[in-house]
């Protein structure tokens, strides 16, 4: 291997492929990054066994060749390097580095013991914006938590079809579903769990580059490919292995009908709940208080070492009045996700789901649980 790259260049890609290197004691080369010098690209690639990345971009290539270098070190020796071409030489297993006045040889490991890294290409595939697939991915994100015993509920349940991807993600007390309304070639409908830690890197990644992502399908594994203009091959491949197992039919506990309908502000309301959570106990609690006919939502909390709050925002309200509890962390993070400067708010009883929704979109909807009042 022999070639010359521009500093900013590689060190763009480390920044990206170091992601998702990781220290191993039983596998030490997952903390290694696999250089690649083939034909004009330098390509440089990273993986946990779970998720691979790989980025690469044009050089000066002199000499083709391969070799794995600790990912953390390169990351950080480039921190110190000036923003000139660098030199990348190959001998046996040493790479020589040169950047202007610095001279570097690292010692690396055998470029065959790097694990493959699949590239599930045979599948069919969909284009879309890269900016509108990671802002959706970005308001559920947040909600799964790990599970060994329920693993399907811990990802994000994608549902692909000819005009629409659904996003879907619970913990089992909350649910949201975002919806991405886009034309696709696809023959058939596609279901998968996406890892949780796999959109997170996902949107790490790609959340805020310009252009379309495309994403390839396939039984086992996805692949995500960021494709720029600067030069024709894929700049950024992301793969990732799907969790088994069937996901819940979560449309089963999304109400059809509701008792009691409100439209509020969001900022009004959103800023009526954080205050009421300073005052909240032990279990998170914050009454809301339905006034149909005075069209206000008390908002009441108490704790009793710091006293109580009571305040109430204005909204247009339709239905029964009712009396609910909800903790007040899931609630506002359902109302922060909400866009727009308005919002549906849907009761159906004391013990039953509620919902929040954008006012006149149909894209986000967000189901909460309610707590036992106290």
């Amino acid at each position: 291997m022999k070639l010359i790259i521009l500093k900013e260049k590689l060190k763009e890609g480390i920044n990206i492929v170091e992601k998702i290197s990781q220290k191993s004691l039983t596998l030490p080369i997952l903390q290694n990054t696999f250089l690649k010098a083939e034909k004009n690209f330098l390509k440089l690639s990273t993986t946990n066994l779970e998720s691979g990345i790989s980025w690469q971009n044009l050089a000066k290539i002199e000499k083709e060749g391969k070799i794995c270098i600790p990912t953390r070190f390169l990351s950080t020796l480039l921190n110190f390097l000036p923003d000139k071409p660098i030199s990348l030489e190959l001998k046996d297993f040493t790479l020589s580095l040169e950047c202007e006045n610095y001279t570097t040889k690292i010692k690396g490991l055998n470029p065959e013991d790097f694990p493959i890294i699949p590239q599930p290409k045979e599948g069919e595939s969909v284009s879309i914006s890269n900016s509108k697939f990671c802002q959706a991915l970005n308001q559920i994100v947040n909600i799964p938590s790990p599970s060994t015993t329920r693993p399907e509920i811990s990802g994000i349940f994608l549902i692909l079809q000819k005009d629409l991807i659904k996003m879907v993600a619970t913990d089992s007390f909350r649910l949201a579903e975002r919806k991405i309304f886009i034309k696709t070639n696809l023959s058939k409908e596609y279901s998968l769990i996406l890892p949780h830690s796999a959109a997170k890197e996902i949107i790490s990644i790609f959340g805020e580059k310009e252009g379309d992502l495309k994403i390839y399908l396939s039984p086992n594994q996805i692949l995500f490919e960021y494709i720029t203009g600067e030069i024709s091959q894929p700049q950024i491949q992301f793969t990732s292995r799907l969790i088994e197992g069937e996901y819940p039919n979560y449309e089963e506990i999304i109400p059809k009908k509701y008792e009691t309908q409100i439209q509020v502000q969001k900022k009004d309301f959103l800023n009526q709940i954080k205050t009421a959570s300073l005052f909240s106990g032990k279990i998170n609690e914050v009454k809301l208080s339905i006034d149909s006919k005075k069209g206000k939502i008390n908002v009441f909390s108490q704790s009793p070492d710091l006293g109580e709050y009571k305040g109430f925002s204005k909204g247009n309200i339709k239905g029964k009045d009712i009396v609910i509890s909800f903790n007040h962390r899931f609630l506002i993070d359902g109302i922060s996700e909400v866009k727009g400067k308005e919002l549906n708010f849907e009761l159906t009883n004391e013990d039953g789901p509620a919902a929040l929704k954008p006012l006149g979109s149909q894209d986000y909807l967000y189901i909460i649980m309610p707590i036992k009042a106290s």
